[in-house]
C-alpha cells in the first residue's frame, strides 16, 4: 500500500504549497483521494500515469478540494482517454462539473460517471475483487465524508513443501489456496491449516479531509494500518476550530489514540505556520506513531 502525497495544506496554494490531492496505490488500483489547484501538475512532476486513474474520491465542494478537477477532465480529453471515469463526491459535484463543460462547449472523449453522496450514515460506495471504500461522515462547514479504503482478505498462502510432504496431487492446489481441506487418496483427510501459511494481513486507509473533532467516527476507523487526519491548527489556536469547522493536531491524535490505528498522518495545515514540526510534537503527546504529510512525500505500508 503506498500513499503519495500531491497537496496537504488549507485554503489557497502558495508559492510552495499545493492543496488538498493525494494518490493510494491499493491492491492494483491507483485512486486520486481530493483534487485542489495543481493536482495534474503535481502528478506530472511525481511522474504518475494519468491513464490509471479510474476513480476519483472528493470530499466536499470546498474550491481546496475540487478546484483541480475540471483541469483533470480537461487533460483527459486532450490525451484522449477513452476508458471510463467515475467521480464519488457529495451531491452538487455532478452538477459543477457539467456546467462548465456546458458553458466552455466541451465534451468528454469518455464515459464520465458520477456517484453523488447525501447520506450522514456510513456507507459503502465501491468494491471490487480486491478493495472496498466506505464514507466516513464528517463535520465541516458543508457536507464532507472522509474515505475508508479496505483491502480484502487475501487467500492462504500455499506450503509447496507440506503438500509435497504429504503427497498433495497439484490439482488440488487453487482449492487449497481457497481455504479446502484436502482427501488423500487413501482416504485420509488433510486439513488446510496444514497446508497453506496464513497470508499478509489486509490492510486499510482512512481519509479523514476538514473535520472538526468527530469521535463518533472512532468505530468506522477502528483498527486502521493508516489514518490521515486533518490538523488545520496547533493547540494555540483552538478557539478557531468552532467557527472554521476544522482541527488541532492533538484532537488528530486523540482520534488515533481513541481508534487505535497503526500510524497517524497529520495534514492540512494553516499556512500561518512555519515550522510543522510543531504539529508532530502536539500529536506525539497524544498518540506514539505520527507522520506528517509533505507535498511529494510517499509513505510505503
Amino acid at each position: 500500500m503506498k500513499l503519495k502525497i500531491l497537496g496537504c495544506h488549507s485554503a489557497t496554494p502558495t508559492a510552495s504549497t499545493r492543496p488538498t490531492a493525494q494518490v493510494l496505490e491499493m491492491r492494483g488500483n491507483l485512486f486520486l483521494i481530493d483534487c485542489g489547484e495543481g493536482t495534474q501538475v503535481a502528478m506530472r512532476k511525481n511522474r504518475i500515469k494519468f491513464s490509471r486513474i479510474k476513480c476519483i474520491f472528493i470530499s466536499h465542494l470546498h474550491g481546496d478540494h475540487f478546484f483541480g478537477l475540471i483541469g483533470m477532465i480537461s487533460t483527459f480529453c486532450l490525451l484522449g482517454r477513452d476508458t471510463p471515469l467515475t467521480i464519488y463526491g457529495p451531491k452538487g459535484i455532478r452538477e459543477i462539473i457539467l456546467l462548465q463543460l456546458k458553458l466552455t462547449k466541451s465534451y468528454t472523449t469518455f464515459d464520465l460517471r458520477f456517484r453523488e453522496s447525501e447520506s450522514k450514515e456510513s456507507h459503502r460506495i465501491y468494491e471490487d475483487e480486491k478493495v472496498m471504500v466506505t464514507t466516513i461522515p464528517l463535520d465541516h462547514r458543508v457536507y464532507t465524508n472522509g474515505y475508508l479504503f479496505e483491502e480484502k482478505s487475501l487467500d492462504r498462502k500455499l506450503d509447496i513443501t507440506a503438500c509435497e510432504e504429504y503427497g498433495v496431487d497439484k490439482a488440488y492446489y487453487r482449492k487449497i489456496k481457497q481455504g479446502h481441506d484436502v482427501e488423500l487418496d487413501n482416504g485420509k483427510m488433510i486439513s488446510n491449516h496444514k497446508l497453506t501459511i496464513d497470508p499478509d494481513p489486509a490492510k486499510s486507509y482512512a481519509f479523514c479531509s476538514d473535520t472538526m473533532y468527530k469521535p463518533d467516527i472512532v468505530p468506522i476507523i477502528k483498527g486502521v494500518t493508516v489514518l490521515y487526519h486533518e490538523s488545520t491548527f496547533l493547540k494555540s489556536h483552538e478557539h478557531l476550530c468552532e467557527r472554521t469547522k476544522h482541527s488541532t493536531a492533538a484532537q488528530a491524535a486523540e482520534i488515533a489514540k481513541q481508534a487505535q490505528v497503526g500510524t497517524l498522518i497529520l495534514g492540512h495545515y494553516s499556512t500561518r505556520y512555519g515550522d510543522y514540526e510543531l504539529f508532530r510534537k502536539e500529536a506525539l503527546e497524544v498518540f506514539p506513531t505520527v507522520e506528517l504529510a509533505a507535498d511529494g512525500k510517499e509513505f510505503v505500508f
